[in-house]
């Protein structure tokens, strides 16, 4: 059984049946149907890996996301991109800064391929990638029916979209466009990028990279997956309650209703690394597995963990913040066992 510990950024031993590379919709649709009609074994299609951890061997076939290709055409007022899902996200970022299609620069070094960037919604630093995306480029898995989705449809939350629900396991992301206006105004309210002077695209994405350097572990050297949780919003009330206690509890104000401008309708962003903390998990071992000292929103492998180990870390974390809090903390990685995705 071929190993899967160099697909996955957190690099835990596991093994699945096969393992099948694709570069376009014919090899990909080939490859499904062939495996569907031989075995009618379990199928997990990924991407760069660093959202996916694999508790345990996978009992089935593992495809890789490896269709490539960037294009571009502008109008007067807006950049189009056209982008393979196997594109590098961070990779590709660094090619929009280079041309000046500007609009990326908050959301760098952000580990994982472009196909992955609408099913988590990915945001950084004020910025989420829903804001830029025009379309998406999509093949039906049991019909081969290839569809392009509106933003619209995509339905777009936080760190949440319609591939997580009624799309879930049942299309494949082959293509995603963004539409990036030329004239836009620059996002630096957001923790240290508000000290930069005079900001433009190119210091903003030069001090998200130097910040996440300094903050976040480098997969490649110590696994990990990035964001283990999902920053929760919380209604005004959950958050006063928090603030009566913690006066320099970090919030962020993230939506409000039309109808009722009253504050009592906020929506309130508390930072997930902030609520782990205060329970006190920062640097925090279990066995293998370490809540990072510098960020404690990304656990980490130091070599050897097992899934188990992840797992229980994942439910002593959520346990300890709800019964601190009364704050249910939700994974943003997406967890596999052997027979496919489970839940915490």
């Amino acid at each position: 059984m071929p190993s899967l510990q160099s697909y996955s950024t957190f690099g835990l031993s596991a093994s699945c049946d096969s393992i099948e590379l694709f570069t376009d919709v014919s090899s990909f649709l080939s490859i499904y149907k062939s495996i569907k009609n031989r075995t009618g074994n379990a199928i997990y299609i990924l991407g760069g890996g660093s959202n996916s951890i694999f508790t345990n061997d996978f009992d089935g076939t593992v495809l890789v996301n490896e269709i490539k290709g960037i294009s571009h055409f502008d109008t007067e007022s807006h950049h189009f991109l056209r982008v393979g899902a196997g594109e590098n996200w961070h990779d590709f970022v660094t090619l929009c800064m280079s041309e000046k299609w500007y609009g990326f620069e908050n959301l760098a070094l952000i580990p994982g391929s472009v196909g992955a960037c609408p099913i988590q919604n990915i945001g950084a630093y004020g910025v989420e990638v829903n804001t830029l995306i025009d379309k998406v480029e999509c093949v039906f898995l049991e019909t081969g029916e290839q569809v392009v989705l509106t933003n619209k449809d995509c339905q777009f939350g936080y760190r949440d979209s319609v591939f997580k629900h009624a799309l879930a396991n049942k299309v494949l992301i082959t293509h995603v466009n963004f539409k990036l206006p030329k004239h836009y105004e620059l996002e630096t309210s957001y923790g240290e990028l508000a000290a930069l002077s005079e900001p433009t695209p190119e210091k903003i994405y030069s001090k998200v990279i130097e910040i996440r350097k300094s903050k976040l572990p480098d997969p490649t050297e110590l696994g990990n997956a990035g964001s283990f949780f999902k920053n929760p919003v919380v209604s005004q009330a959950v958050y006063q309650g928090i603030a009566q206690e913690y006066e320099s509890v970090p919030h962020f104000v993230v939506s409000g209703s039309a109808e009722l401008s009253s504050i009592v309708n906020e929506q309130i962003k508390i930072p997930a690394a902030w609520l782990i903390d205060q329970a006190g998990f920062k640097g925090k071992t279990l066995n293998k597995v370490r809540c990072h000292p510098t960020q404690p929103l990304v656990l980490t492998n130091l070599g050897g963990a097992t899934g188990s180990d992840v797992i229980a870390m994942a439910k002593d974390i959520i346990a300890s913040v709800h019964e601190k809090f009364g704050i249910q903390l939700e994974p943003e990685v997406r967890l596999l066992g052997n027979k496919g995705l489970i839940s915490l």
